[in-house]
C-alpha cells in the first residue's frame, strides 16, 4: 500500500507519514508536486477545500497510489480579523473524497491586513519574524503558540479525521 501526498512540503508529508505509519508501520508515504488549482494563498473555506480535493485527486492518480491526500492551508476573513485553518482531503480508488477542517487560529490584525492586500501567509510570517520557510517547519501556528501546537501536529489531527470514514466504513454506513 502506498500513500501519496499532493505536496512536497515536509510539514505536510511528515504529518501524513506519522498518521499512516502508526496504523501501518510498513507503509510507504511520499510527497509529489501536485497543482492545487487555487491561488498560493487560498481564501475562504470553499477555495481551500477545492485546493485540497484537487491535490488529493492528483495524488491518487500517481501510479501505485492506494491513497491520495491533499492538504491545503487557507485563511478566512471575519470582520477585521483573519483565521488560519487547513483542509485535508483523503481519496481512495472507487470511494468518495472525504474532507475535514483543522483547528483554527486567529491571526493578528496586522497580519490580516497584509493578507487582505494579497500577501501569502508563509512569506508574510517569514518577513515579520525573520525566518525562512516557516511553513515547512513549525508554521505560523507554532510561532504564535510558542511551539505548544505546531503545523505538523495540526495537520496530523486533521489527517486522522479525514481518513476515519475510509478506515471504518461500516461505522459510517457506507458499505
Amino acid at each position: 500500500m502506498t500513500v501519496i501526498v499532493g505536496s512536497t512540503n515536509p510539514a505536510k508529508v511528515n504529518a501524513v507519514r506519522d498518521v499512516f505509519t502508526t496504523l501501518y508501520p510498513e507503509l510507504e508515504v511520499r510527497g509529489v508536486a501536485a497543482a492545487s488549482g487555487v491561488p498560493d494563498q487560498p481564501l475562504g473555506v470553499a477555495q481551500t477545500r477545492r485546493g485540497a480535493v484537487q491535490r488529493a485527486r492528483a495524488a491518487l492518480g500517481v501510479e501505485g497510489a492506494s491513497w491520495g491526500l491533499g492538504l491545503e492551508g487557507g485563511v478566512r476573513f471575519e470582520g477585521r480579523g483573519a483565521w488560519l485553518f487547513g483542509i485535508v482531503a483523503a481519496a481512495r480508488p472507487g470511494e468518495p473524497v472525504h474532507t475535514t477542517r483543522s483547528a483554527e487560529l486567529l491571526l493578528p490584525e496586522h497580519v490580516a491586513r497584509r493578507l487582505r492586500a494579497g500577501g501569502e501567509l508563509g512569506p508574510v510570517m517569514d518577513d515579520l519574524l525573520g525566518t525562512v520557510d516557516i511553513k515547512k517547519g513549525v508554521g505560523t501556528v507554532g510561532a504564535f503558540t510558542r511551539g505548544l501546537v505546531t503545523r505538523p501536529q495540526v495537520w496530523s489531527q486533521a489527517v486522522a479525521l479525514a481518513i476515519a470514514p475510509l478506515l471504518t466504513p461500516e461505522l459510517y454506513g457506507v458499505r
